[in-house]
């Protein structure tokens, strides 16, 4: 079974400057994602390529102990750039410089660092149990369901309502079909994905594994702050 860790963090990053590296608890936010893939080497053997347009990052890498001799080449680089396409571009450089073809790939989102080797080992089991599943990605049950208390205009009248359930009437939150949020944490797939020219990690035959902790992405400054203090103050729900 061989398995390929891509880690995805390009120079440029608007909302929070320098977020890649910039330190979480005192350790550059990559070196979280670094030392889960370093964990998934050891327990399957698996390949890491770190795909970045940024010499500085690529030394975090290299730091860390990960060969960075790839670097994402710059129509890849722009905010444009789609993620799937990033992912395949370092799937292909790597099994033509090896002369491997890979069975799986894990995908690790920098931005959203609070998993573990048992979220990852979880996910993976619940798509090697299903042979039609081709990716899966980390979830958690959402805090708001939309069928209950989100609204949207009604495009007809110009007034607002509860987005309507497809199947039926909702009275209670409990009563409403089970909504989940995509956390960014982590994204498995089938190698076969990457030969059906899809462009996002939902498909028709996507699975999910939910997470039981906290989890979120780092798209603002707050957020930043908020998961460094949880970090700092050991405020966390589960052992990172």
């Amino acid at each position: 079974m061989k398995i390929l860790v891509t880690i995805c963090a390009r120079g440029g990053s608007k909302g929070i400057p320098k977020k890649n590296i910039k330190p979480l608890n005192n350790t550059p936010l990559i070196n979280y994602s670094i030392n889960n893939a370093k964990q998934i080497k050891d327990k399957w053997g698996a390949e890491i390529i770190i795909s970045s347009d940024c010499e500085e990052i690529l030394k975090k890498g290299e730091l860390m102990g990960i060969e960075t001799e790839y670097k994402r080449p710059d129509f890849l680089s722009g905010d444009e750039a789609g993620k799937i396409d990033t992912i395949k571009h370092a799937l292909l450089y790597k099994e033509k410089k090896h002369s491997i073809t890979f069975d799986y790939l894990i995908d690790l989102d920098v931005s959203s660092p609070l998993r573990n080797i048992f979220d990852i080992e979880k996910g993976f089991n619940i798509l090697l149990e299903d042979i039609e599943m081709i990716s899966l990605f980390s979830v958690n049950l959402a805090n708001r369901n939309p069928y209950f208390n989100m609204v949207e205009k009604n495009k007809k009248t110009g007034y607002y309502e509860v987005i309507k359930s497809p199947d039926k009437i909702i009275m209670s939150r409990q009563k409403a079909n089970k909504v989940y949020d995509m956390n960014a944490s982590f994204y498995w797939y089938r190698r076969s994905f990457f030969d059906q020219n899809y462009k996002s990690p939902i498909t028709e035959k996507s699975g999910i594994y939910e997470m039981d902790h906290i989890c979120f992405d780092l798209d603002h400054i707050l957020d930043f702050k908020y998961m460094d203090y949880l970090l700092k103050n050991d405020e966390l729900d589960f052992i990172l």
